[in-house]
């Protein structure tokens, strides 16, 4: 077999030797030439995979995308030439809801207030949303849910309106990105939205840059008018609308979901689903390649404050770093697409075991590992 597959896609190349010729290549630039010949292709958000690309692929039987979202796959395509698809939904859920988390306390630290018994509305209920509000309810935070397409299905208890969205005190957004249909993302936040928000909220998107009018927003802010921001995604990216970088609280290259986790997860998800529909044996071995985390343990005594709980979660994952390498680097497309391969290892809070009598609930609810202190 041959099988070609994103370089960045983590260690996707030492599972997939089992089974053939792994060909790594670099997704932001995949070629058709690169693809004659190949049995399997394995990519990421950043590769467009459509009758250009595919051209030449004759043999191919399997695409994977390591990735939630599929709007950058020509799912029609593949279905006329009998070629297997799938992608990897729910697979940095986790990462993302941890990235909010980490933000939204750093936010609140910032503000000098607290998150408990602040309202969040959460655009888009599903994998990704279901972790934010589970982990936004235990710091105390009045959820709200915001899906339209899910509340339709029955999917959705207690969906809210819009217009209560455009009034809570955190915005997250969470849905992927459609230009059609009744419930379209693109520019759901657009000018006339943004205009009923305020510079006392807060305004989250990890999802998909365009679901919110970057040059509209960009006014907003200019004008002072902005609420707080949390941006990891861009619309254009990875040209971005640089002047908006200096408004943000917290700036990012579209890493929220990259947790080391995260991406094994979903190359993991991927490459079964690549086992079932080209016949083969699975031989996962994502677990046997994770590193040992740099720390296990950590002792707390007495009630956890959220001062407490926002160094907590620092102490996992630096978010700061994160937000001072891309100002620094990440504003032009070399730089953003750099940033994201060559992203540091980061993990999950779930490597970290808290000795704790007290908010048991909430750690194990926000992810942590625990073991209480006898």
């Amino acid at each position: 077999m041959k099988i070609v597959v994103d370089e960045n896609i983590p260690f996707a190349q030492q599972i997939l030797s089992q089974h053939g010729d792994v060909i790594a290549v670099d997704g932001r630039t995949m070629s058709p030439e690169q693809l004659v010949g190949a049995d399997a292709l394995l990519v990421r958000s950043v590769t467009k995979v459509n009758a250009r690309l595919l051209g030449q692929a004759q043999q191919l039987k399997f695409v994977g995308t390591a990735t939630i979202g599929t709007e950058h796959i020509d799912q029609a395509y593949l279905t006329s030439h009998h070629i297997a698809f799938a992608s990897a939904p729910g697979c940095n859920a986790v990462a993302v809801g941890e990235y909010v988390t980490t933000a939204l306390l750093a936010a609140s630290e910032h503000q000098q207030s607290s998150l408990v018994g602040k309202s969040i509305a959460i655009v888009g209920a599903g994998n990704t949303g279901s972790q934010v509000a589970k982990r936004a309810s235990a710091l105390g935070m009045n959820v709200m849910l915001y899906d339209p397409p899910l509340a339709k299905q029955g999917l959705c208890d207690g969906s809210v309106s819009f217009e209560q969205v455009l009034a809570a005190d955190v915005i997250s957004l969470h849905v992927p990105s459609t230009k059609g249909g009744e419930h379209a993302t693109y520019h759901l936040f657009d000018k006339a939205a943004l205009a009923q928000l305020s510079a006392e909220q807060i305004l989250v998107n990890a999802c998909r840059g365009e679901v919110i009018d970057n040059n509209a927003l960009l006014a907003l802010a200019e004008a002072g008018k902005a609420p707080l921001l949390i941006l990891d995604v861009w619309e254009g990216e990875p040209t971005i609308v640089k002047p908006l970088v200096q408004y943000a609280f917290i700036a990012t290259p579209h890493i929220a979901g990259y947790s080391l986790e995260g991406k094994m997860r979903g190359t993991s998800m991927i490459y079964h689903a690549m086992c079932q529909a080209l016949g083969l044996n699975s031989n996962d071995i994502s677990q046997q390649l994770l590193p040992v985390a740099d720390f296990s343990e950590i002792s707390l005594n007495g009630e956890l404050s959220e001062a407490q709980l926002t160094k907590l979660t620092q102490l996992v994952y630096d978010i700061f770093a994160d937000d001072r390498r891309f100002r620094l680097y990440g504003s032009n497309p070399q730089g953003f697409d750099k940033l994201r391969k060559f992203y540091p290892q980061r993990r999950e809070f779930k490597v970290l075991q808290v000795v704790n009598q007290h908010n048991q609930a909430a750690l194990s609810q926000l992810g942590f590992n625990l073991r209480e202190n006898k």
